[in-house]
């Protein structure tokens, strides 16, 4: 039995597999569409969910996660372990992190000699996933505590998130930029590529074309690895077959020690807009 039990949020944009092998706990968060409340991940699939959001745009809201969920998946992590660390989106972009700190109390007054560390990985997305990865990782190797934070923190530096948007028209929802901006860079056919450092998101530039868009994200991709043998999640927001293509070109240019594809949840998509794909990436050494 491990000694430490690994848990992430649904943001994380872990696959099934990976899920099950690494024996990750996920905590799933909710929309609405409607008056309908959806589980990500668990009560519909994210490409339901983006058929949903392209139906009626103004139907689709975000829902603030609940310490219910995280308590839960308290209680049940206590069953492979005692020591439990919790990975979530930057606090700097989600309540996520305090709301699993709710939970964290409440879990640690209702389960004596249990131990909840909520950790902040600083980034979302599958670069989330990579944290998550290292510790329950780490964790399987039998790792103590203090290894299993200490190989989560070095993945929170390492790893890296790359997007491009097919659209713009949606990212005001984010809060980053005003409604009237999106649209007017919708209309100017303006595709911006964002980035996360320092916990929050942040553009580093636009493209006009999917293509000089892809390319863009490879070269700086390329820029931070080098030659290194790189680990690489490739994201997509209901665009399978770009998605695809972009995995190809990954994988034939790049000395992937590891390399796998995944939805992004559809809460992250929901400012992003479909069409939006996405690398997120560590080199080796």
């Amino acid at each position: 039995m491990p000694k430490v039990a690994v848990i992430a949020d649904s943001l994380a944009c872990l696959t099934r597999e990976l899920v099950e092998r690494h024996r990750i706990g996920i905590v799933p968060l909710s929309f609405f569409f409607g008056d309908k409340v959806y589980k990500d991940w668990v009560d519909i699939t994210p490409s339901e969910a983006y058929e949903l959001f392209l139906e009626d745009p103004e139907s689709w809201r975000s829902s603030a996660p609940s310490p219910m969920d995280f308590l839960e998946a308290y209680r049940e992590a206590s069953k492979r372990a005692k020591n439990i660390l919790c990975v979530t989106i930057s606090s700097r972009l989600s309540t996520t992190y305090d709301v699993a700190q709710v939970a964290k109390e409440q879990a640690e007054a209702e389960l004596p000699g249990i131990d909840v560390e909520v950790f902040d990985s600083q980034t979302t997305t599958a670069a989330e996933g990579f944290v998550a990865l290292a510790a329950a990782r780490a964790a399987a190797e039998g790792k103590d505590p203090a290894e299993v934070v200490r190989a989560a923190e070095e993945m929170r530096d390492r790893v890296g998130f790359l997007a491009f948007l097919d659209t713009i028209r949606h990212v005001y929802r984010s809060g980053r930029i005003p409604k009237i901006a999106s649209q007017v860079g919708s209309m100017f056919n303006i595709r911006p590529i964002l980035t996360i450092s320092s916990g929050l998101v942040h553009f580093v530039g636009v493209a006009r074309t999917k293509k000089s868009g892809v390319e863009r994200l490879l070269k700086i991709m390329r820029d931070r690895v080098g030659e290194n043998p790189v680990h690489v999640a490739v994201m997509h927001a209901y665009a399978l077959e770009e998605a695809e293509r972009l995995r190809d070109r990954v994988s034939s240019e790049f000395n992937c020690a590891e390399l796998w594809d995944t939805e992004f949840s559809p809460l992250m998509g929901y400012n992003c807009g479909n069409g939006t794909v996405g690398l997120a990436f560590y080199p080796e050494g």
